[in-house]
């Protein structure tokens, strides 16, 4: 397998069209490779600069686990985290994690930040949302969004080789008029739904505006965390 080390967009689009498989830090699709077979071409972005910013509003795609740091919202931090062991984390990337993982661990976060895709293809780079990039896994430069009031994570405890945790991800915007937005989004096994309710003074009222949502479908323990969750999140936004 040759491995190729674009340094610039244009340098990536051309491997592109030479058939280079896009890969992160590898650490999903190793096994499969060792099972099926290597290709012949592959890429990684560890040194293409659009894909290694680590800002208060930008996290990019070939950034390691372990670099995501006090610098992106609690969220996000928190979510990179609890990814796997300090080895895996060490080696796994942001668009690994998010276009290559059937967890995507890092969605929830990236969903309550309402977070935007900068993607790239053989021709074009663009803007897409989250429910094309994890449908049509294209290759991932970077995400943006813009930063929260405030944001939390939690992700229960699981055994190891069981089903997936339970992911709960909050966060509270506000628009320029001072207008507050809740959004929640839930992993449960591996299906991520996303949540957003306007906050009400009331913070009872915000909760059950949640649970009013598609998310009232969850199982009773899930929600119950949810219910917890919402609650912590909108204590904290009252102090800002």
């Amino acid at each position: 397998m040759l491995l190729r080390l674009p340094t610039s967009v244009s340098e990536a689009q051309e491997y592109l069209a030479q058939g280079a498989v896009p890969i992160g830090g590898a650490t999903l699709v190793w096994g499969g490779w060792q099972r099926d077979g290597f290709p012949e071409l592959a890429m990684s972005l560890r040194n293409l600069p659009e894909a290694n910013g680590i800002g208060r509003e930008t996290l990019g795609a070939a950034v390691l686990l372990h670099r995501i740091d006090e610098r992106v919202p609690e969220v996000l931090r928190r979510a990179a985290g609890t990814v796997g062991t300090g080895a895996v984390r060490r080696t796994a990337t942001v668009g690994g994690n998010i276009v290559g993982s059937t967890l995507r661990c890092l969605l929830p976060a990236a969903l309550v930040l309402d977070a935007r895709a900068t993607v790239l293809s053989q021709d074009r780079v663009f803007e897409t949302d989250l429910a094309e990039l994890v449908a049509k896994r294209p290759v991932l430069l970077s995400l943006s969004w813009d930063a929260p009031l405030v944001s939390g994570y939690r992700k229960l405890p699981a055994e190891a080789g069981g089903p997936p945790p339970l992911v709960v991800a909050t966060a509270v915007h506000a628009d320029a008029s001072g207008h507050r937005r809740l959004r929640v989004a839930v992993r449960d096994g591996y299906e991520v739904f996303s949540e957003s309710a306007d906050l009400s003074a009331d913070a009872g009222r915000t909760a059950d505006a949640v649970e009013a949502s598609a998310l009232g479908a969850l199982p009773a323990g899930a929600r119950a965390v949810l219910r917890e969750q919402v609650t912590e999140i909108l204590t904290r936004a009252a102090e800002h």
